[in-house]
């Protein structure tokens, strides 16, 4: 049996946008029927809400599209870099705070953008922070979630010959 593909999302509270692409990417794996070939989780660049749940707004986006936003937050540390096989940031603050961590080019080449796998995606483009708006910004952060997920999924897929 192939080793398990160790896939953990990133931001910066680990209450809104990483536990939301944790939850699409989840889905779309088990989808898949790939559940037993992944591990799957988020963090924060910062512990402001360790141990919190995710934000209510983003469980309500994920539960609207029949997704499953859950977990307790936790901050992303530097030995998480030797643990996940990728390791994928929400925006370009994001990625600069977990470069700065990687103490390896090893541990450099595990972090992404997550919209980088977006084909259609600007170059850099973030995932937007929807803490300070109204749920509609929880809906868009789910739908693009969801997008660079598949495309992600279909990369990871192609890398491991799943």
């Amino acid at each position: 049996m192939p080793p398990v593909i160790r896939v953990c999302f990133v931001c910066l509270g680990n209450i809104c946008r990483s536990p939301t692409a944790e939850g699409v990417f989840r889905h779309l794996v088990n989808e898949a029927k790939l559940a037993s070939a992944f591990d799957i989780d988020s963090a924060g660049t910062a512990g402001y809400h360790s141990g919190e749940a995710p934000d209510s707004r983003a469980r309500a986006a994920g539960k609207r599209a029949g997704v499953v936003v859950s977990g307790r937050a936790r901050q992303f540390v530097a030995a998480d870099l030797a643990r996940f096989d990728y390791v994928i940031a929400m925006d370009s603050t994001n990625l600069a705070d977990l470069t700065r961590l990687a103490r390896s080019d090893d541990a450099s080449s595990k972090i992404r953008l997550l919209r980088s796998f977006d084909p259609a995606a600007p170059a850099g483009a973030p995932i937007p922070d929807p803490y300070y708006g109204d749920d509609s910004g929880f809906d868009e952060v789910l739908e693009l979630c969801r997008v660079a997920c598949r495309h992600l999924l279909q990369e990871i897929r192609a890398e491991r010959g799943l």
